[in-house]
């Protein structure tokens, strides 16, 4: 007869499993509400940008701003601080989510990660090749990830509107869809739109690397020490001309996912991992937070709320009396992008789903019906944030950014209408069926 289960193995895994469920939620409802303020970003943007005060609005974006200590002088302008600077905080939120999902969430387990991984990929391969479609040669060619990426802000957001009748696992379907989706769109920044590398730069990031793993070494907790090594990194990325807010995402990634015993007295440590520090864990609750969900819970609201809508703000005036439609080039950007985004990003997700499921690699979750996968891919369609990161680095030409811009902006808004009344009519119809089957 075996023995039995200790008791401490069952209250811990209840612990992990609402742990775990608060953070999602609360991850969610951030993202639902940030989602609001976005979109009034966004349409803030745009109002000013064809207002007769268009003209402040660009000069706002390009005053110079001074950063440096001593002999170390950068000057550029506000646009950059908050596309290159602002934005490896979003990079590093996006990271530790990336990380904790890694770690206990959706993408812990290999095939409870396989249709999301799946739907990902032919999320980012079909918008790419309708792009492609469009523009086979140089210079609107450049652009072909700008389709790819998903805002998960918005979509959640959008989600959130259609209430609580949507199924639990179909948020989350979404949420790990979109998280993969960064992971792909991180993966293309870093190989398809870097500069020339200069070995100078990588030294530099190696060497703050190299920091913070001896900070982690030597069990510093505190976020503000590792700010000095973070900003060794982006130097160096910076350097080494991959673009500097991915240092945020090598940061986000060497977070550790494990609670770290507090000191008492002169207690020493207990390292994270260990089986002293497991039987402890269990015993008594000496225990801290993990770095990655108390960083992540702290920064999270300042980007949802502050970075990214000052992002959009900064970002999202389109001049639509500059772009000429008529030109060639630029109104199959906006082709590309717009078909991309509406009609790519949903038939690449459910039928890249549907094969997987079909051959047996991958299986729908429960409650998840396939009206449910047509639900995520249409509101995968909502691109914004990423796709007009990814815009920037693809085209210098201010026509041709003007278009792409406008490309993701027209999809977002199309997208989530359609996956809204989509939504709508699913879910009617499933509860529907539901009453029937129970009457």
């Amino acid at each position: 007869m075996s023995d039995p289960i200790p008791s401490f193995v069952f209250s811990r895994t209840r612990r992990v499993a609402e742990r775990a469920a608060l953070a999602l939620e609360r991850f969610l409802h951030v993202e639902a509400a940030s989602g609001i303020v976005l979109l009034i970003a966004a349409a803030l943007a745009l109002v000013w940008a064809n207002s007769p005060a268009a003209d402040r609005y660009h000069a706002l974006w390009h005053l110079p701003l001074t950063l440096g200590i001593g002999e170390w002088i950068h000057v550029q302008s506000l646009h950059f601080w908050i596309n290159d600077g602002l934005m490896t905080v979003f990079f590093l939120v996006v990271g530790m989510e990336i990380r904790r999902e890694m770690h206990d969430g959706a993408l812990s387990n290999l095939r409870l990660a396989a249709l999301p991984i799946a739907a990902a990929l032919g999320g980012v391969v079909a918008p790419a090749l309708i792009y492609v479609a469009f523009n086979a040669v140089a210079p609107t060619h450049a652009g072909w990830a700008i389709p790819t990426a998903t805002d998960i802000a918005f979509a959640v957001g959008v989600l959130a509107l259609l209430g609580r009748r949507v199924p639990a696992n179909v948020r989350v379907f979404l949420l790990a869809l979109a998280i993969i989706d960064d992971i792909v769109a991180v993966l293309i920044i870093a190989l398809f739109y870097s500069g020339g590398l200069d070995p100078g730069g990588l030294a530099i990031a190696v060497a703050g690397v190299g920091l913070v793993l001896a900070l982690r070494a030597f069990g510093a907790g505190s976020a503000w020490a590792y700010v000095l090594p973070g900003a060794v990194i982006w130097i160096g990325l910076l350097r080494l001309g991959v673009h500097p807010t991915l240092s945020g995402v090598v940061l986000g990634l060497m977070t550790p996912v494990l609670p770290v015993r507090r000191r008492r007295g002169a207690d020493a440590p207990v390292a994270a991992g260990t089986d002293a520090a497991t039987d402890a864990q269990h015993a008594s609750p000496e225990f801290e937070e993990a770095p990655v969900t108390r960083v992540q819970r702290t920064l999270h609201p300042w980007v949802a709320y502050g970075v990214m809508p000052l992002f959009a703000l900064a970002n999202a005036g389109v001049s639509l009396g500059g772009i000429d439609l008529g030109a060639p080039a630029a109104h199959s950007v906006l082709l590309g992008v717009l078909l991309g985004l509406v009609v790519g990003k949903p038939i690449g997700i459910v039928a890249v789903s549907w094969l997987a499921v079909r051959l047996g690699g991958a299986r729908l979750p429960p409650g998840v019906t396939w009206g449910g996968v047509w639900l995520i891919g249409l509101l995968a369609g909502i691109g914004f944030t990423m796709s007009i990161f990814v815009a920037m680095l693809a085209f210098d030409d201010a026509a041709l950014l003007a278009a792409a811009k406008l490309g993701v902006l027209l999809a977002s808004v199309i997208a989530a209408c359609i996956g809204l009344g989509w939504g709508w009519l699913h879910l009617r119809n499933r509860t529907d069926v539901m009453r029937t089957g129970t009457a």
